[in-house]
């Protein structure tokens, strides 16, 4: 979307000439949703910070002079210039995918959920990468309260009130911490549900959580956790989730209906139907000008492009480093950054201009633990509490494509600032024709006597 929205500034003349039939250019935009999802205010959608509607930027309102295709790409072969596209057109009418030219290729699908081969896992985990997802949870994590305050069964209530998270990365914890937060403070409103009844529990495989702010930082966020009753276990994998009983390697057995798995990305499985090179971890091969290695009108960016990070090269040569040549972290700092840089290199191409190299020294990185609690690590300096939380809601709200979405979650974080937090589940939205079904099979309207 940030390219397309680039593109969409840097060909405007073309694009007019093209809508008037006198040639030109057409950007088309091919994706599985009709929307984009800025991934770091998932937390705050779930924990009811923020509307659902306010984290997704419609592409359609943003992109006016792209094509917009709804779809999903099913292979991609360069070598004839064409994709593959299975549309919502396509599958209803029966007619298959079809094969959609290109002169020039963006092929940026990001990364899915790593999931690993974890018995039970696939039966009972919850992602966190969609805002359909953040939402999910946000519901399943009321009801289990609501289940807890109802049932007269110790073991029902207890594994209600027992929420594991594995991964200690940025989705992870924010998620963890803000929804923590907002259980905690939904426990004012059951008679007899207390905060110090749920369990709170963290697991990671590695010995640190937050990798990216700095071990002090991380060790940090571990004792803030930990403050709040939360049992962070480092150093730990998940053995076994079946049977809605979490199993962990320290022999440790957890009986729990919410078991949410962040627990690392992998590529998007399209780029292994393609005829591009990739390199061991699956990603796309790039060069420091966003092109894909040895391939003409076809270019990358973001989770799905290994792009050397120049700035990190010069650093290590300073020091006299060894090892192979680093690539840019798979995150949004560097994501939005070479979609711009990508565009602009696609348009010098289109004009015959030499493409401009990728470099960008890592700012840092922040995070948020929940209201008013966070850590930073920015340009060497280190902050943590509330001037960190501030500096990570500042930070992404100057992200945040459109002045529309930026203006949006202003007024909202401020009106939270002002009444209490909403705590209603509204489970039922996943299920929207039950009371119809049961109306019709039944005979009667549910709202009847």
């Amino acid at each position: 979307m940030y390219t397309a929205l680039r593109l969409q500034r840097r060909l405007k003349h073309e694009l007019r000439r093209a809508r008037e039939g006198g040639g030109g250019v057409q950007v088309t935009v091919l994706a599985p949703d009709p929307y984009m999802t800025y991934q770091p205010f998932l937390p705050e959608a779930a924990a009811g910070s923020i509307s659902p509607r306010h984290v997704v930027v419609p592409l359609r309102r943003v992109l006016p002079h792209c094509r917009i295709v709804i779809g999903e790409a099913k292979s991609v072969d360069h070598a004839r210039r064409t994709a593959t596209v299975e549309t919502l057109a396509t599958e209803h009418a029966g007619t298959g995918p079809v094969e959609v030219p290109y002169d020039e290729l963006v092929l940026a699908p990001g990364s899915v959920s790593r999931a690993l081969p974890v018995p039970g896992l696939a039966d009972h985990g919850i992602g966190f990468k969609t805002v359909e997802e953040a939402i999910g949870l946000r519901n399943h994590v009321l009801e289990q309260l609501d289940i807890a305050s109802s049932t007269r069964d110790p073991a029902v209530r207890d594994a209600a009130l027992t929420f594991v998270f594995v991964g200690g990365g940025y989705a992870g914890v924010e998620a963890l911490a803000e929804l923590e937060d907002m259980a905690r403070y939904a426990c004012r409103y059951y008679h007899n549900i207390r905060p110090r009844d749920m369990k709170w529990m963290l697991v990671e495989a590695t010995g640190r959580i937050l990798p990216e702010v700095g071990e002090a930082m991380g060790r940090y966020a571990v004792r803030e956790l930990r403050g709040r009753n939360v049992d962070v276990r480092l150093e730990t994998r998940l053995d076994s989730c079946e049977n809605r009983v979490a199993r962990l390697s320290d022999g440790s057995r957890h009986p729990c209906r919410t078991l949410v798995w962040t627990a690392g990305v992998k590529p998007h499985p399209l780029l292994e139907r393609t005829d591009l090179p990739r390199d061991g971890r699956g990603r796309l091969r790039c060069t420091a000008t966003l092109r894909v290695e040895g391939t003409e009108h076809a270019w990358s960016a973001g989770d799905a492009a290994a792009v050397p990070d120049l700035a990190a090269e010069k650093s290590r040569a300073r020091e006299a480093g060894e090892g192979p040549p680093p690539e840019c972290a798979p995150n949004a700092q560097h994501a939005v950054r070479q979609a711009r840089l990508l565009a602009d290199n696609l348009v010098a191409s289109l004009r015959g201009r030499e493409p401009a190299r990728y470099e960008h020294s890592y700012a840092g990185s922040v995070a948020s633990l929940g209201l008013h609690k966070g850590v930073a690590h920015v340009y060497g300096r280190r902050l943590k509490g509330y001037p960190a939380w501030f500096l990570h809601r500042v930070y992404h709200l100057s992200r945040v494509p459109t002045a529309n979405r930026k203006a949006r979650i202003l007024a909202e974080w401020t009106l939270a600032g002002l009444f209490k937090r909403e705590i209603v589940s509204l489970g039922s939205l996943e299920h929207p024709r039950a009371e119809f079904e049961l109306a019709a099979g039944t005979g009667r309207h549910p709202e009847g006597p």
